[in-house]
Protein backbone atom coordinates (compact mmCIF):
# COMPACT_ATOMS: atom_id res chain seq x y z
CA UNK A 1 0.00 0.00 0.00
CA UNK A 2 1.31 3.37 -0.64
CA UNK A 3 1.36 5.87 1.50
CA UNK A 4 -0.63 8.81 1.79
CA UNK A 5 1.04 12.67 0.94
CA UNK A 6 -1.74 15.47 1.65
CA UNK A 7 -1.30 18.89 0.21
CA UNK A 8 -3.02 21.64 1.37
CA UNK A 9 -3.43 25.05 0.60
CA UNK A 10 -0.06 27.03 1.08
CA UNK A 11 -0.40 29.19 4.42
CA UNK A 12 -3.24 27.02 5.43
CA UNK A 13 -2.78 25.70 9.27
CA UNK A 14 -2.90 22.07 9.55
CA UNK A 15 -3.76 23.20 13.35
CA UNK A 16 -6.22 22.50 15.96
CA UNK A 17 -6.00 25.90 16.48
CA UNK A 18 -8.10 26.92 13.55
CA UNK A 19 -11.67 25.68 12.17
CA UNK A 20 -9.99 25.25 8.63
CA UNK A 21 -12.54 22.71 7.12
CA UNK A 22 -9.47 20.79 4.68
CA UNK A 23 -7.30 20.30 7.61
CA UNK A 24 -10.15 19.21 9.79
CA UNK A 25 -10.31 16.77 6.76
CA UNK A 26 -6.93 16.24 6.26
CA UNK A 27 -6.90 14.94 9.96
CA UNK A 28 -9.82 12.67 10.27
CA UNK A 29 -8.61 10.90 7.08
CA UNK A 30 -5.52 10.60 8.94
CA UNK A 31 -5.73 9.99 12.23
CA UNK A 32 -8.21 6.75 10.75
CA UNK A 33 -5.16 5.56 8.65
CA UNK A 34 -5.43 1.45 9.46
CA UNK A 35 -2.85 0.22 11.82
CA UNK A 36 -0.98 -1.77 9.23
CA UNK A 37 -0.46 1.35 6.68
CA UNK A 38 1.91 4.14 6.99
CA UNK A 39 1.90 7.08 8.70
CA UNK A 40 0.57 9.95 6.24
CA UNK A 41 2.22 12.90 5.49
CA UNK A 42 0.61 16.38 4.83
CA UNK A 43 2.95 19.12 3.12
CA UNK A 44 2.77 22.20 5.49
CA UNK A 45 4.23 25.64 4.62
CA UNK A 46 6.92 26.52 6.82
CA UNK A 47 5.90 29.76 9.62
CA UNK A 48 2.23 28.01 9.76
CA UNK A 49 0.85 27.59 12.91
CA UNK A 50 3.15 24.87 15.46
CA UNK A 51 0.77 23.33 17.19
CA UNK A 52 -0.27 20.90 14.78
CA UNK A 53 -2.18 17.66 14.21
CA UNK A 54 -0.33 14.32 15.22
CA UNK A 55 -1.87 12.38 12.57
CA UNK A 56 0.42 12.76 9.93
CA UNK A 57 4.23 13.56 9.71
CA UNK A 58 5.05 17.41 8.61
CA UNK A 59 7.04 17.40 5.63
CA UNK A 60 7.85 21.61 6.00
CA UNK A 61 8.12 24.13 2.52
CA UNK A 62 9.15 27.61 2.29
CA UNK A 63 6.00 29.56 1.45
CA UNK A 64 6.15 32.09 -1.52
CA UNK A 65 3.52 34.70 -1.38
CA UNK A 66 1.94 34.95 -4.92
CA UNK A 67 2.17 38.10 -7.09
CA UNK A 68 -0.69 40.71 -7.20
CA UNK A 69 -0.80 39.88 -11.41
CA UNK A 70 -0.24 36.22 -11.05
CA UNK A 71 -3.98 35.43 -10.87
CA UNK A 72 -5.11 37.36 -13.79
CA UNK A 73 -1.74 36.65 -15.72
CA UNK A 74 -2.78 32.68 -15.02
CA UNK A 75 -6.24 33.35 -15.99
CA UNK A 76 -5.18 34.73 -19.51
CA UNK A 77 -2.54 32.15 -20.17
CA UNK A 78 -4.66 29.29 -18.72
CA UNK A 79 -6.98 29.86 -21.84
CA UNK A 80 -4.35 29.67 -24.48
CA UNK A 81 -3.08 26.67 -22.95
CA UNK A 82 0.20 28.12 -21.55
CA UNK A 83 -1.05 26.56 -18.07
CA UNK A 84 -0.80 28.86 -14.58
CA UNK A 85 2.68 29.88 -14.13
CA UNK A 86 1.67 32.37 -10.63
CA UNK A 87 -0.31 29.04 -9.24
CA UNK A 88 2.22 26.44 -10.23
CA UNK A 89 5.11 29.17 -8.76
CA UNK A 90 3.38 29.05 -5.46
CA UNK A 91 2.75 25.36 -5.61
CA UNK A 92 6.25 23.97 -6.63
CA UNK A 93 7.79 24.17 -2.96
CA UNK A 94 5.87 22.10 -1.59
CA UNK A 95 6.68 19.18 -4.49
CA UNK A 96 10.16 20.05 -4.05
CA UNK A 97 9.61 19.12 -0.24
CA UNK A 98 8.78 15.78 -0.84
CA UNK A 99 11.77 14.98 -2.93
CA UNK A 100 14.29 16.73 -0.98
CA UNK A 101 16.81 16.53 0.88
CA UNK A 102 15.75 12.69 1.27
CA UNK A 103 13.28 10.80 -1.48
CA UNK A 104 10.54 9.62 0.03
CA UNK A 105 8.90 6.42 -0.71
CA UNK A 106 6.07 6.45 -3.80
CA UNK A 107 3.74 7.84 -2.87
CA UNK A 108 -0.54 8.81 -3.57
CA UNK A 109 -0.14 12.35 -3.55
CA UNK A 110 -3.63 14.31 -2.34
CA UNK A 111 -3.56 17.87 -3.70
CA UNK A 112 -6.58 19.12 -1.51
CA UNK A 113 -8.62 21.92 -3.70
CA UNK A 114 -5.30 22.55 -5.86
CA UNK A 115 -5.84 21.19 -9.20
CA UNK A 116 -2.97 22.98 -10.40
CA UNK A 117 -0.74 20.88 -8.28
CA UNK A 118 -1.32 17.52 -10.66
CA UNK A 119 1.30 18.51 -13.40
CA UNK A 120 3.36 19.58 -10.68
CA UNK A 121 3.48 15.91 -8.92
CA UNK A 122 6.59 13.77 -10.24
CA UNK A 123 5.94 10.29 -12.31
CA UNK A 124 6.63 8.33 -9.80
CA UNK A 125 4.25 9.47 -7.38
CA UNK A 126 0.15 9.06 -7.75
CA UNK A 127 -1.52 12.61 -8.65
CA UNK A 128 -5.05 12.62 -7.48
CA UNK A 129 -6.91 15.66 -7.11
CA UNK A 130 -9.19 16.07 -3.77
CA UNK A 131 -11.99 18.44 -4.67
CA UNK A 132 -14.04 19.77 -1.36
CA UNK A 133 -15.60 22.86 -3.82
CA UNK A 134 -16.35 23.74 -7.24
CA UNK A 135 -13.02 23.89 -8.47
CA UNK A 136 -12.65 24.52 -12.41
CA UNK A 137 -15.44 26.60 -13.31
CA UNK A 138 -12.60 29.30 -14.57
CA UNK A 139 -11.09 26.42 -16.62
CA UNK A 140 -11.86 25.56 -20.54
CA UNK A 141 -11.73 22.33 -21.57
CA UNK A 142 -8.34 22.83 -23.42
CA UNK A 143 -6.99 23.45 -20.23
CA UNK A 144 -8.06 20.87 -18.36
CA UNK A 145 -7.38 18.30 -20.66
CA UNK A 146 -4.02 19.24 -20.48
CA UNK A 147 -3.62 20.02 -16.19
CA UNK A 148 -5.39 16.69 -15.70
CA UNK A 149 -3.57 14.23 -17.68
CA UNK A 150 -1.85 12.63 -14.96
CA UNK A 151 -5.00 12.21 -12.39
CA UNK A 152 -5.58 8.94 -11.55
CA UNK A 153 -8.75 10.25 -9.92
CA UNK A 154 -11.10 13.12 -8.59
CA UNK A 155 -11.99 12.58 -5.28
CA UNK A 156 -15.18 14.70 -4.48
CA UNK A 157 -16.78 14.96 -1.03
CA UNK A 158 -20.01 14.53 -1.91
CA UNK A 159 -22.20 13.28 -5.01
CA UNK A 160 -23.71 16.86 -5.19
CA UNK A 161 -20.35 17.68 -6.14
CA UNK A 162 -19.28 15.14 -8.55
CA UNK A 163 -22.29 15.67 -10.52
CA UNK A 164 -21.42 19.42 -11.16
CA UNK A 165 -17.92 18.49 -11.47
CA UNK A 166 -18.09 16.00 -13.91
CA UNK A 167 -20.16 18.41 -15.87
CA UNK A 168 -17.20 21.17 -16.22
CA UNK A 169 -14.53 17.91 -17.46
CA UNK A 170 -13.98 16.92 -21.17
CA UNK A 171 -15.71 13.35 -21.19
CA UNK A 172 -12.35 11.76 -21.44
CA UNK A 173 -11.83 12.70 -17.33
CA UNK A 174 -15.60 12.38 -16.43
CA UNK A 175 -14.90 8.37 -15.72
CA UNK A 176 -11.70 9.64 -12.98
CA UNK A 177 -14.47 11.22 -10.65
CA UNK A 178 -15.20 9.13 -7.64
CA UNK A 179 -17.20 10.47 -4.27
CA UNK A 180 -15.80 10.26 -0.38
CA UNK A 181 -18.23 11.55 1.86
CA UNK A 182 -16.58 13.84 4.87
CA UNK A 183 -16.38 11.92 7.79
CA UNK A 184 -16.82 12.80 11.61
CA UNK A 185 -14.56 11.37 14.81
CA UNK A 186 -18.19 10.67 16.94
CA UNK A 187 -16.11 9.52 19.95
CA UNK A 188 -14.62 12.71 20.23
CA UNK A 189 -17.50 14.80 19.91
CA UNK A 190 -19.73 12.53 22.35
CA UNK A 191 -21.36 13.71 25.16
CA UNK A 192 -23.09 13.00 27.92
CA UNK A 193 -27.17 13.36 28.30
CA UNK A 194 -28.49 17.20 28.16
CA UNK A 195 -29.64 18.04 31.56
CA UNK A 196 -33.03 19.23 31.73
CA UNK A 197 -33.56 22.50 31.62
CA UNK A 198 -36.59 25.17 30.75
CA UNK A 199 -34.90 26.57 27.45
CA UNK A 200 -33.92 25.49 24.07
CA UNK A 201 -30.37 25.96 23.29
CA UNK A 202 -29.44 26.55 19.67
CA UNK A 203 -26.08 27.37 18.09
CA UNK A 204 -24.25 28.24 14.90
CA UNK A 205 -20.71 27.49 14.46
CA UNK A 206 -19.09 28.58 11.56
CA UNK A 207 -17.60 31.84 9.46
CA UNK A 208 -20.23 34.53 10.43
CA UNK A 209 -20.46 35.44 6.53
CA UNK A 210 -23.60 35.42 4.14
CA UNK A 211 -23.05 32.61 2.48
CA UNK A 212 -23.64 30.51 5.62
CA UNK A 213 -26.22 32.25 6.70
CA UNK A 214 -25.88 33.19 10.25
CA UNK A 215 -28.49 36.39 10.00
CA UNK A 216 -31.36 33.82 8.64
CA UNK A 217 -31.03 32.35 11.57
CA UNK A 218 -30.98 35.45 13.75
CA UNK A 219 -33.92 36.17 11.92
CA UNK A 220 -35.53 33.22 12.94
CA UNK A 221 -35.28 33.55 16.27
CA UNK A 222 -35.68 37.22 16.60
CA UNK A 223 -39.24 36.87 14.70
CA UNK A 224 -40.61 34.07 17.76
CA UNK A 225 -39.16 36.25 20.75
CA UNK A 226 -39.14 32.98 22.57
CA UNK A 227 -36.99 33.73 26.06
CA UNK A 228 -37.45 30.13 26.52
CA UNK A 229 -34.97 29.69 23.17
CA UNK A 230 -31.39 31.37 23.73
CA UNK A 231 -29.24 31.46 20.12
CA UNK A 232 -25.55 31.70 20.82
CA UNK A 233 -23.77 32.28 17.24
CA UNK A 234 -20.12 31.27 17.38
CA UNK A 235 -17.77 32.83 14.43
CA UNK A 236 -15.80 35.28 13.06
CA UNK A 237 -15.21 36.33 9.05
CA UNK A 238 -12.28 34.00 8.77
CA UNK A 239 -10.56 31.97 11.86
CA UNK A 240 -8.70 34.04 14.17
CA UNK A 241 -11.31 36.58 17.27
CA UNK A 242 -9.32 39.44 16.54
CA UNK A 243 -11.23 39.68 12.54
CA UNK A 244 -13.02 42.91 13.09
CA UNK A 245 -16.72 43.37 12.58
CA UNK A 246 -18.39 43.39 8.91
CA UNK A 247 -21.15 45.40 8.15
CA UNK A 248 -22.97 42.14 7.47
CA UNK A 249 -21.82 41.13 11.12
CA UNK A 250 -22.91 44.74 12.89
CA UNK A 251 -26.14 44.27 10.92
CA UNK A 252 -26.66 41.07 12.37
CA UNK A 253 -26.41 42.23 16.00
CA UNK A 254 -29.07 45.22 15.40
CA UNK A 255 -31.87 42.67 14.41
CA UNK A 256 -31.21 40.70 16.89
CA UNK A 257 -31.85 43.08 20.03
CA UNK A 258 -35.80 42.28 19.36
CA UNK A 259 -37.91 42.23 22.71
CA UNK A 260 -38.35 38.31 24.37
CA UNK A 261 -35.38 37.19 21.62
CA UNK A 262 -31.98 35.81 23.74
CA UNK A 263 -29.67 35.97 21.24
CA UNK A 264 -25.90 36.48 22.40
CA UNK A 265 -22.65 36.43 19.61
CA UNK A 266 -18.95 34.95 20.47
CA UNK A 267 -16.42 35.25 17.84
CA UNK A 268 -13.97 32.31 16.36
CA UNK A 269 -12.96 29.38 18.87
CA UNK A 270 -10.53 26.96 18.17
CA UNK A 271 -11.84 23.35 17.87
CA UNK A 272 -11.36 21.79 21.20
CA UNK A 273 -13.40 24.69 22.23
CA UNK A 274 -16.38 23.52 19.42
CA UNK A 275 -16.73 20.19 21.36
CA UNK A 276 -17.28 21.97 24.53
CA UNK A 277 -20.37 24.25 22.77
CA UNK A 278 -21.81 21.42 21.27
CA UNK A 279 -21.63 19.44 24.08
CA UNK A 280 -24.05 22.22 25.77
CA UNK A 281 -26.68 23.01 23.50
CA UNK A 282 -29.52 21.38 22.03
CA UNK A 283 -30.19 22.34 18.41
CA UNK A 284 -27.35 22.61 15.86
CA UNK A 285 -28.22 25.25 13.26
CA UNK A 286 -26.39 24.42 9.34
CA UNK A 287 -28.46 27.35 7.83
CA UNK A 288 -26.34 27.81 4.77
CA UNK A 289 -27.23 30.06 1.62
CA UNK A 290 -24.59 28.38 -1.28
CA UNK A 291 -24.59 24.90 -1.85
CA UNK A 292 -22.27 23.54 0.79
CA UNK A 293 -20.34 20.35 -0.90
CA UNK A 294 -20.65 18.91 2.47
CA UNK A 295 -21.11 20.94 5.68
CA UNK A 296 -18.49 19.36 8.55
CA UNK A 297 -20.77 20.89 11.37
CA UNK A 298 -23.97 18.62 10.36
CA UNK A 299 -22.22 15.10 11.28
CA UNK A 300 -20.38 17.19 14.15
CA UNK A 301 -23.74 18.47 15.70
CA UNK A 302 -25.23 15.01 15.42
CA UNK A 303 -21.96 13.52 17.34
CA UNK A 304 -22.33 16.03 20.06
CA UNK A 305 -26.01 14.70 20.42
CA UNK A 306 -27.75 18.17 19.27
CA UNK A 307 -30.78 17.85 17.02
CA UNK A 308 -29.63 19.61 13.76
CA UNK A 309 -31.50 21.51 11.43
CA UNK A 310 -29.86 22.32 7.84
CA UNK A 311 -30.45 24.04 4.76
CA UNK A 312 -31.94 21.38 1.90
CA UNK A 313 -28.89 22.96 -0.32
CA UNK A 314 -25.77 21.52 -2.28
CA UNK A 315 -24.57 18.67 -0.62
CA UNK A 316 -25.83 18.80 3.47
CA UNK A 317 -28.78 16.64 2.75
CA UNK A 318 -26.01 13.90 1.66
CA UNK A 319 -24.24 14.71 4.87
CA UNK A 320 -27.65 14.81 7.10
CA UNK A 321 -28.89 11.82 5.86
CA UNK A 322 -32.77 11.17 7.31
CA UNK A 323 -31.42 12.25 10.53
CA UNK A 324 -31.79 16.13 10.15
CA UNK A 325 -34.66 18.34 9.76
CA UNK A 326 -34.15 20.12 6.72
CA UNK A 327 -35.46 23.62 5.55
CA UNK A 328 -35.43 25.45 2.44
CA UNK A 329 -32.39 27.93 2.33
CA UNK A 330 -32.67 31.23 3.35
CA UNK A 331 -36.43 30.80 4.62
CA UNK A 332 -36.82 32.51 7.63
CA UNK A 333 -40.36 31.31 8.08
CA UNK A 334 -39.51 27.90 7.89
CA UNK A 335 -36.48 27.44 10.02
CA UNK A 336 -38.70 29.47 12.58
CA UNK A 337 -41.08 27.14 12.42
CA UNK A 338 -38.69 24.27 12.78
CA UNK A 339 -37.30 25.61 15.91
CA UNK A 340 -41.02 26.35 17.55
CA UNK A 341 -41.58 22.40 16.93
CA UNK A 342 -38.59 21.37 18.80
CA UNK A 343 -38.82 23.58 21.74
CA UNK A 344 -42.57 22.87 22.21
CA UNK A 345 -41.99 18.99 21.87
CA UNK A 346 -39.36 17.71 23.87
CA UNK A 347 -39.78 13.72 22.67
CA UNK A 348 -39.42 15.19 19.03
CA UNK A 349 -36.52 17.11 20.26
CA UNK A 350 -35.12 13.44 22.05
CA UNK A 351 -35.64 11.76 18.46
CA UNK A 352 -33.88 13.98 16.18
CA UNK A 353 -31.24 13.68 18.55
CA UNK A 354 -30.69 10.27 19.05
CA UNK A 355 -31.43 9.55 15.04
CA UNK A 356 -28.40 12.13 14.38
CA UNK A 357 -26.12 10.51 17.02
CA UNK A 358 -26.74 6.93 15.15
CA UNK A 359 -26.26 8.62 11.61
CA UNK A 360 -23.03 10.26 12.90
CA UNK A 361 -21.72 6.39 14.47
CA UNK A 362 -22.34 5.31 11.00
CA UNK A 363 -20.62 7.89 9.32
CA UNK A 364 -17.21 8.43 10.90
CA UNK A 365 -13.83 9.50 9.78
CA UNK A 366 -12.62 5.26 9.44
CA UNK A 367 -15.75 4.67 7.09
CA UNK A 368 -14.65 7.74 4.97
CA UNK A 369 -10.69 6.36 4.82
CA UNK A 370 -11.91 2.98 4.21
CA UNK A 371 -14.22 4.54 1.03
CA UNK A 372 -10.89 6.34 0.43
CA UNK A 373 -8.43 3.23 -0.30
CA UNK A 374 -11.50 1.46 -2.04
CA UNK A 375 -11.31 4.19 -4.43
CA UNK A 376 -7.67 4.37 -4.81
CA UNK A 377 -7.73 1.23 -4.89
CA UNK A 378 -9.76 0.89 -8.15
CA UNK A 379 -8.24 4.04 -9.59
CA UNK A 380 -4.20 3.35 -9.06
CA UNK A 381 -3.85 -0.43 -9.97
Amino acid sequence: MRPHTHLITPGDHYSPGTGSAVPTVVHGLSAATPAEEPLPAVLVARGTYPDRYPSAQAIEYPLIAPRRHDRYADLALGRVGLGRPGARRVLAPALTALETPQKWADTVVLAHNLPQAIPLVDSRHVPVLYAHNQLLRTYTARELRVALDPVAVIVCVSTALAATTAEQLPPALRGRVAVVRNGVDAAAFASGPRPQRSTLRVVFIGRTIREKGPDVLVDAVARLGRPDIELLVVGSTGFSARDPLTPYEQGMRRRAVVPGARITFRPFVDRAEIRTILADCDVVVVPSRWAEPSGLTVLEGMAAGAAVIASEVGGIPETAGDAAVLVPPSDVAALAAALEALADDRALLARTATLGRQHAEGNTWRTARDRLGVVLGEHTR
